[in-house]
């Protein structure tokens, strides 16, 4: 069955491309004998998809992958299908005899129909498993909570096309909670699934078990049984334990950025686009800011201090100055408190509408900060808070940002409790555990929205 469904994506594929081709030449040539869409060039264009898409995973098994991952597999490899096919075209120098245009149309049109199939097909496939077809049976050998965990999972998303069906729990003591048929011994689980021909065994056990790992990939050794090992690393991993490949050896990250090196591009991309728009509509702004604090005390204008960036590099970071220029002890911070004497009035105003941290849009143009991320504290905080307050540290996997998860939820100013502390580096981690595109989006609409003025910045 794989097999066919294989050969038939690889047939849709070339239509798309071949009838990409045809829908572009009769867009962009008038004269029907114009529309000649260069047959040599289309013809190495589709065969060279054919070698393409399947080293990017574009024919591999769609069950239980999200269709953002099928897109953009699609996506890249037709990008570099047509990328070869111009650089060929440039080396037997036949690229002048390709409209550019005509170009244009047929990398939009095939390219979109190619994504357009699999996400409906996608969509399909996921009502006839939401039906109760084309399901997968699967038996988990799990230890209680974790086993429960991905029940609730499975069952939450029906569209990947799982369907639990035997249990063995490993420590009887921790029951799970499923009505899944559970067993508490090996021979009698292994006969179950050869029984009920089940067609996967997922070891969702921690690396603790590891003779009873090797008991069960023993057990179904001489099976046509898919075995396959989901380590339950939660007691050990900081974030998400995910998967890389280092040297070709499957690695998982227990402590390691949890962003993956395409996420940090597109936030990198995006906070220096956002930065330079918002430093050009916030000009006047920044201007009159700047002229009412040098009027209202003698000084600079800019306050700045050093702060850890990402990967606990240090930078220099810009605020616009609300204090009067006052003796400070070597090593000591004293941060502001309620009623501070030595804020001034310009001073207290920025700070409470956040408008003193607007020049730290200049540290994310230089690279120093993100628009969003964990706030960066004063070196002496980082000394103080990172032995005492579990995960600290782990703040600075990313870049520092001009606001963030804590600071729209209410953990801002001074952290004067332990407690404090702790409920922001929660909202951090928080943060860094679930970042997304749109969840920086979200954090900044509810900054511009609610968090430009709030009672703990003072």
């Amino acid at each position: 069955m794989r097999l066919i469904t294989g050969l038939l994506a690889r047939m849709f594929d070339v239509a798309m491309i071949l009838g990409g081709a045809f829908a572009a030449s009769h867009i962009r040539f008038d004269d029907f004998a114009q529309r000649n869409f260069y047959l040599a060039f289309v013809a190495f264009a589709a065969a060279f998809s054919l070698a393409v898409f399947p080293a990017l995973g574009v024919y591999q098994s769609w069950r239980g992958r999200s269709k953002r991952v099928l897109v953009g597999q699609v996506a890249l490899g037709w990008l570099l299908v047509q990328a070869c096919a111009l650089a060929l075209m440039f080396s037997l120098h036949r690229i002048d005899f390709v409209s550019r245009l005509w170009f244009a149309y047929w990398t939009g049109i095939a390219g979109g129909a190619m994504i357009a199939g699999r996400i409906m097909t996608h969509v399909l496939l996921g009502r006839v498993r939401h039906a109760g077809l084309d399901l997968q049976k699967v038996a988990i050998a799990a230890c209680g909570e974790h086993c429960d965990e991905i029940l609730r999972k499975m069952e939450r998303e029906p569209a990947a096309g799982f369907r639990a069906s035997a249990v063995y729990n490993l420590r009887p003591v921790n029951k799970t909670t499923s009505s899944v048929p559970t067993f508490e011994q090996r021979a009698a689980f292994a006969k179950y699934v050869r029984e009920q021909q089940v067609d996967e065994v997922w070891l969702a056990l921690p690396l603790s078990e590891e003779r009873a790992i090797l008991e069960l990939v023993d057990e179904f050794r001489n099976d046509l049984i898919n075995v396959r090992f989901m380590p339950d690393v939660r007691a050990l991993a900081l974030f998400d334990g995910s998967v890389t490949e280092l040297l070709g050896f499957p690695t998982i990250n227990l402590a390691a950025s949890p962003l993956p090196p395409n996420a940090m591009v597109e936030k990198e991309l995006f906070d220096r686009v956002f930065a330079l728009l918002a430093l050009i509509a916030v000009s006047p702004i920044l201007l009159a800011c700047a002229i009412a604090v040098k009027l209202s005390s003698p000084g600079p204008v800019f306050f700045k201090q050093c702060r850890k960036g990402a990967d606990g590099r240090i930078f220099m970071i810009y605020k616009f100055r609300s204090m009067r220029l006052h003796e400070q002890k070597q090593g000591v911070l004293e941060q502001a408190t309620r009623g501070d004497p030595r804020i001034t009035r310009v001073g207290r105003f920025l700070r409470r509408t956040s408008l003193d941290e607007l020049p730290q849009f200049f540290n994310v143009l230089r690279g120093d900060m993100s628009v969003v991320g964990p706030r960066p504290h004063a070196l002496e905080h980082d000394d103080l808070y990172q032995g005492i307050v579990s995960g600290y540290i782990h703040r600075y996997r990313i870049k520092p940002g001009i606001t963030g998860w804590a600071q729209i939820n209410g953990f801002r100013g001074e952290t004067d409790r332990i407690e404090k502390m702790e409920g922001r580096v929660a909202h951090d981690l928080y943060y860094l555990r679930n970042w997304s595109f749109a969840l920086d989006v979200k954090i900044i609409c509810a900054t511009i929205f609610k968090g430009l003025h709030h009672p703990n910045a003072y």
